[in-house]
């Protein structure tokens, strides 16, 4: 590999995703929420991490995908971010994924909707495409509302 880059996979409906390995902090199994007020719907609510409050975005939400079945679990995704700690929320996860930097591509046509913004690019490797999640994008207003109290 001429530039390797290291991606944390997981799933979610169906489809594989990674984030970019030095951006996650840790990931958590199912953690108890509570729901923001008039928060946007992707905001699913918010947990405390040895006593530090993190808002919680529900992946499927903010890429338009059908709602988990009741009693799904998720798992937490804790990304850093420049305003702190932020988690996504899952399916679940899969191992870290090596790729070589050369290798990646603008998303297909046939991604559309909200993931066509969301999604940076894919990797074509062994089984399903590794879609790339542009983390900034995915966060963007929704916490720094949330933690000023606009939402």
């Amino acid at each position: 590999m001429a530039e390797p880059t290291s991606y944390c996979t997981f799933w979610l409906d169906g489809q594989r995703f990674g984030i970019e390995v030095l951006e996650v902090q840790e990931v958590l199994r199912t953690q108890s929420m509570t729901p923001v007020p008039l928060a946007p719907t992707a905001i699913n609510g918010l947990i405390n991490l040895r006593g530090q409050i993190i808002t919680a975005i529900d992946l499927r939400e903010r890429l338009e995908l059908p709602s988990r079945e009741d009693g799904d679990a998720s798992v937490n995704i804790v990304v850093r971010t420049d305003e702190g700690p932020v988690s996504i929320l899952v399916d679940s996860i899969g191992g870290v994924l090596e790729v070589d930097r050369a290798d990646f591509e603008l998303p297909p046509e046939t991604v559309y909707g909200a993931g066509r913004d969301l999604i940076a690019g894919v990797y074509k490797v062994d089984g399903p495409l590794l879609h790339v999640l542009d983390v900034g994008r995915v966060i963007g207003e929704l916490v720094t509302a949330t933690r000023k109290g606009d939402a």
